[in-house]
């Protein structure tokens, strides 16, 4: 594996950067014209409320709501397109339409608003990914994100505080650790460089396990044949071809070549 997968790109600060400033847009005209967003959340378990699925992650009912989902996502998006650029766009597009749903699913009955769903989508992703891959630089990350964000894992579980929506965080975070495991990264894993690295290595057929019995002992490999009693008596000097000598006289009297 090359470290030349990481490339720094316009994506890394653009993605990020437009998708927050949209949300901040999003709340200004809320503000500016006196909308009110917040019926277009998730209302769980009803027709209309599935608008909520795509609408919800760009509503938010105040201030401090707003901030508090857009320093993480400004981190976390920027992680994702630096070091998962091949999945970051299906991340975000896949992690926003089953976290949502399944918040429809099992979520109280009343709106749901917010983009922490996708934050816990995009925590869970990065943190599992970089487990399994097993890759030191993606590992560095996974620690690096659960020290920033490790403690957002429990408000994701009920009674720990009642005006959030604790159901679209823990939708979120199962999304994140489903996505982990449904998009590969093979251009992070290590070369093979040994027979028994192969997905189709037999050690019944290797040479060098054969060595070691079932429990691990050293024993010698099985006897080979011996070769049959007729063949063993051949040497390299001799032939089963019957060869016929002839002796020629040396004549003295030949004239010799003069120099």
């Amino acid at each position: 594996m090359i470290d030349n997968q990481f490339k720094f790109t316009n994506a890394v600060v653009g993605v990020p950067l437009f998708f927050v400033l949209f949300l901040w847009f999003v709340y200004w005209m809320e503000i500016r014209f006196g909308f009110d967003f917040d019926k277009n959340g998730i209302y769980p378990r009803t027709f209309s409320g599935l608008q909520g699925v795509f609408l919800s992650p760009f509503i938010h009912s105040d201030l401090n709501h707003l901030y508090n989902n857009s320093m993480p996502l400004l981190v976390l998006l920027a992680a994702l397109q630096f070091f998962y650029a091949k999945q970051s766009f299906a991340v975000i597009g896949y992690g926003i339409l089953f976290s949502g749903i399944l918040t429809w699913l099992i979520g109280r009955s009343n709106y749901h608003i917010g983009a922490s769903g996708l934050v816990y989508v995009l925590v869970a992703f990065i943190f599992f990914k970089g487990i399994l891959s097993q890759y030191y630089r993606l590992v560095a990350l996974s620690l690096t994100v659960i020290i920033l964000y490790g403690g957002v894992v429990w408000y994701a579980f009920p009674e720990v505080d009642d005006a959030i929506s604790w159901e679209g965080h823990l939708a979120g975070l199962i999304t994140g650790v489903v996505l982990s495991f449904v998009y590969k990264t093979p251009e992070y894993m290590k070369p093979i460089k040994y027979d028994w690295e192969k997905s189709d290595f037999s050690q019944s057929e290797d040479k060098f396990m054969q060595r070691f019995d079932e429990n691990g002992n050293f024993v010698n490999l099985p006897k080979v044949e011996e070769v049959e009693e007729s063949q063993s008596n051949l040497s390299y000097f001799t032939s089963n071809c019957a060869v016929a000598y002839t002796v020629v006289e040396n004549k003295k009297n030949e004239s010799e070549p003069k120099s």
